[in-house]
């Protein structure tokens, strides 16, 4: 799909979307209650459907209608299939991986190319010391092990979702267990919203110290959750009121334990002038604070080393697409230079590099250039009606087919 973005500034009001990250646990967490749960103000994202579609394959009921899931997990983790189908959902493979080991059966995960590329030697590493069966296969992985429990050292630079998967398998569990973290821990806030995640399930979990999470087994209970709002994809429309627009956005906790909650601190940064901004524990926010410093001040963003990890590498895919605009980033290895720059219309279309926040990163840009990105459909992953919501706003979107 081609998206055709005119010049434009976008006004009204729009309520966030239901966020993914806290969807992917209530729905794991449902089905991990052994009885019947309701999920509710989910959005139907190829992500969130992975889940859904994988915890029916591990043997929960899940029937999704109008934005909310009825779950019955009774059957959950009993009546197995052997193989499930993940998608592009990096917190589906990472989360339920732990899980599929801890069923004595062989269960394969496949998913998209990309995905099987993202690393997962943690997993990896952490099962072979156990003497537990961790194969890689063409666009899948297939795992065979025995009950997770006892104490576990995870590397907590690479991603949050290996934590989040282990606790979620230790919270199934009789015995529970201790998760120790090596230094540095990226990304603690994902942690942190699993621990809230759990909580609202009877689940014990907490920090004994910085570094160390102790797990109690077998206390997930039933409980009718609603997801909240998205800061990761509420940034994508709050960046228009930094180019012109006024746009309120809505339906945002204030006490949520997100970390791209942050965006609000950095946005303010980058409008007020040159700045520097650690972006090691909200890379998502990547894209959309490259976009805004260059319409802005230019800044330099450090701690960027994982957005090599993501959906695309989404470092080098910036560079490549905004340099079409005449905007040259320097990227290095943990960090990225954006000069001040001055935007032009790019004389071919933007590239969408099957990553959706690359994909509303560039469409933020386009608002005031004007253009074309190509692969504009990437946005399914996790915000399907995007377009449509930045048009009811006063975008100037066309959408053609390829």
């Amino acid at each position: 799909m081609i998206a055709e973005i005119g010049v434009s500034r976008l006004s009204g009001e729009v309520c966030a979307p239901p966020s993914k990250s806290m969807a992917h646990r209530l729905i794991l967490l449902a089905a991990l209650s052994d009885g019947r749960c309701k999920v509710s103000n989910l959005y139907p994202s190829e992500d969130v459907l992975a889940m859904l579609d994988c915890i029916r394959a591990l043997g929960a009921e899940a029937v999704y209608e109008n934005g909310v899931a009825e779950i019955d997990g009774s059957g959950f983790l009993k009546n197995i299939s052997p193989a499930l189908d993940c998608r592009e959902s990096g917190n589906t493979l990472r989360f339920l991986i732990p899980l599929c080991l801890s069923t004595g059966r062989r269960i394969t995960l496949k998913g998209s190319k990309r995905l099987m590329e993202r690393p997962q030697g943690v997993y990896e590493q952490l099962f072979a010391e156990r003497g537990f069966e961790y194969l890689k296969g063409d666009g899948s992985v297939t795992v065979c092990g025995g009950p997770i429990c006892g104490e576990y050292t995870l590397d907590g630079s690479v991603s949050s979702q290996f934590i989040t998967g282990m606790i979620m398998a230790l919270l199934r569990s009789k015995e529970g267990g201790v998760i120790r973290i090596l230094p540095p821990f990226e990304s603690r806030s994902y942690v942190d919203l699993t621990l809230r995640a759990a909580s609202q399930f009877g689940g014990s979990v907490y920090f004994e110290d910085p570094l160390t999470i102790a797990v109690k087994g077998n206390t997930i209970t039933p409980h009718d959750a609603v997801t909240e709002g998205d800061y990761s994809n509420a940034a994508f429309l709050d960046a228009f009121n930094c180019v012109g627009g006024s746009v309120k956005v809505l339906g945002l906790s204030e006490n949520s334990a997100q970390g791209d909650r942050v965006y609000k601190r950095h946005f303010k940064s980058l409008c007020e002038g040159f700045c520097e901004i650690d972006i090691s524990d909200c890379p998502d926010l990547g894209p959309v604070l490259i976009v805004l410093a260059a319409l802005n001040h230019g800044a330099k963003l450090t701690g960027t080393r994982r957005l090599a990890m993501k959906e695309s590498d989404r470092g080098e895919a910036m560079r490549r697409e905004l340099e079409k605009s005449g905007v040259r980033l320097i990227c290095r290895e943990n960090e990225i230079v954006i000069p001040e720059s001055k935007p032009v219309r790019p004389s071919e279309p933007f590239y969408g590099h099957n990553d959706h926040r690359i994909v509303m990163s560039l469409a933020l840009l386009l608002t005031r250039i004007g253009g074309k990105i190509a692969g504009a459909e990437a946005v399914r992953k996790t915000y399907p009606d995007f377009f449509e919501v930045i048009a009811s706003l006063g975008a100037d979107v066309a959408l053609k087919d390829e």
